[in-house]
């Protein structure tokens, strides 16, 4: 799953060396993801209204249940 986020995050942005995902463990049954971007590559991962964010996340679930598994995505600048 990493490497899906990974992929999607390194598409978006304008610095893709400054892309980081990371698995910090669990939180209320899911794993946590934390996609870190270049401060100025954060509207680009947000996108307007967060819509790109929100795509992002549904992307990840439905990927998600055909492993039977849940997964939560931080976004950190």
């Amino acid at each position: 799953m990493l490497s899906l986020v990974e992929t999607i995050a390194k598409a978006l942005v304008r610095d893709p060396d400054a892309v980081r995902v990371s698995e910090l463990g669990e939180k209320d049954g899911a794993t946590v993801i934390e996609l870190r971007v270049a401060p100025e590559d954060m509207g680009k991962v947000i996108g307007r209204q967060g819509r790109i964010a929100k795509a992002l996340r549904t992307v990840v679930k439905a990927a998600a249940q055909k492993q039977d598994k849940k997964y939560i995505v931080e976004i950190v600048s």
